[in-house]
Order: structure tokens, then C-alpha cells, then sequence
């Protein structure tokens, strides 16, 4: 069944979407680093079975110069050893937020120890945005393409 072409039916709220994306972006590389950024889209969208956007960010990742070895690990990153201390708290904040668990002071206070509070807003709201496009995406389905 052919769906809705999301961006062509609403310009102007995708607009803002793809806005905010490169706000995130430039705050990200300022604030923590593309590295991070690149692993929660990847991650986010794993977790909510998005082939589309994980596909797409397979190649942003590699684009970036993310080593095919932590892509491909991504999806167990607790028992792989290539994720420093800041990615993996981000990585467990991707998965909290994405599943909707609650973030509780214990944690919390973890992630202070490595993000201070500008890089936690910009996490949050880039998570929120993963998020987002992964279910804009799964609601309407575009090819998912695996070419570089």
C-alpha cells in the first residue's frame, strides 16, 4: 500500500523537523561531539525497528568516519569494549528515553559526572528528535535504500 509522501504533503512542519535537525547538529559537535550524536540516531532507531532511518544512519555514520566495528556492535554495546564512559552514558539515555523509562536521580547524577547541564538539555532534545523522525517514518514507510 503506498502511503502518504510525508515530506511533499507537509513542507512546512517537515521543514522545522529538518531545522531543528541542524540546530542539534551544530550544538552536538560544539557541545559532546558528532560521534555521540551519530550513535544515539543509530541507536534510537534500533530500538524502534526503524530500517529506514537505520539504514540511513549506517551511512551517516560511516560518512562521519564511525568505525564499522562499533556500528555493527551498537545493537550489544554494553558487552562490547569500543564505547567510552560518556557513550555509553549517552547510549543508556538513549534507550531510557526511548523506552520511556523513568530517569531517576541515581542515574542522573551519573550523567552529570560527564555532561554538564547544556550538553544534557542538547542530548535530550536530540534524542527526543530521533525519536520523532523514527516514528514519522515508521507511520509512513519510504523505501529503504542501503546504497552509499
Amino acid at each position: 500500500m503506498k502511503r502518504a509522501d510525508y515530506f511533499n504533503t507537509s513542507p512546512t512542519l517537515l521543514k522545522h523537523l529538518i531545522e531543528q535537525e541542524e540546530l542539534i547538529k551544530q550544538q552536538s559537535e560544539i557541545s559532546f561531539g558528532l560521534t555521540i550524536w551519530e550513535l544515539i540516531k543509530l541507536r534510537s532507531s534500533q530500538i524502534n525497528q526503524c530500517a529506514y532511518c537505520i539504514a540511513m544512519h549506517t551511512k551517516q555514520a560511516q560518512h562521519s568516519g564511525e568505525d564499522y566495528k562499533r556500528i555493527v556492535g551498537l545493537s550489544a554495546w554494553r558487552d562490547m569494549p569500543f564505547y567510552n564512559a560518556k557513550e555509553r552514558l549517552a547510549l543508556e539515555l538513549c534507550e531510557k528515553l526511548t523506552q520511556s523509562y523513568e530517569i531517576d536521580d541515581h542515574f542522573y547524577g551519573k550523567l552529570t559526572s560527564e555532561f554538564d547541564d547544556k550538553e544534557l538539555v542538547i542530548l535530550t532534545i536530540a534524542i527526543n528528535a530521533i525519536n520523532s523522525w523514527n516514528r514519522v517514518v515508521k507511520m509512513f514507510k519510504p523505501d529503504v535504500e542501503f546504497n552509499d
